[in-house]
């Protein structure tokens, strides 16, 4: 993924960008900021790898995740509206998931979900990546920049 295009794109389009982030440990907006010129599209990310800051920090509510557990598709959801919310950005990135090397419960290790909240967007990608722990996080942070890109690619058209 071409990072610094992804961030003209966000430049061209004025819009900018926040995460909330489990299974990738701050890995998006690490990628996002490696790039000149990040501060001015992204607002920032918050890394809420604990259950109980993803209800504290990413606004994610107690009885949901007691129901659904933390990598939940809806938990995803609210964590990129939340991102978008609390950050004040126009586009949010929410990622869960289970890197491994073994699995979390019943959750097989490199199941992962990819959320974005956006203009007029909000939908969560399940997804099952292959390989060791390294190579899911890995996986995931590219996925969340890819459903990013695709949704960025016909506002900056």
């Amino acid at each position: 993924m071409d990072v610094a295009g992804l961030l003209e794109a966000l430049r061209e389009a004025g819009q900018t960008v926040a995460t909330a982030e489990s299974v990738t440990g701050g890995g998006v907006c690490a990628r996002l900021t490696d790039a000149a010129g990040a501060s001015d599209v992204v607002r920032g990310g918050m890394v809420v790898y604990a259950w109980d800051l993803k209800t504290s920090l990413a606004g994610v509510s107690k009885e949901l995740i007691a129901e659904r557990g933390t990598v939940d598709p809806d938990v995803t959801r609210l964590l990129a509206d939340n991102a978008r919310a609390r950050c004040g950005a126009d586009w949010g990135l929410g990622l869960t998931g289970v890197a491994g090397p073994g699995p979390s419960g019943a959750i097989e290790a490199g199941t992962v979900y990819v959320a974005i909240a956006g203009p007029g967007v909000r939908e969560v990608e399940a997804l099952r990546l292959p390989g060791d722990r390294g190579e899911v996080r890995a996986g995931a942070v590219a996925a969340a920049l890819r459903l990013l890109w695709e949704h960025l690619r016909p506002v900056s058209r």
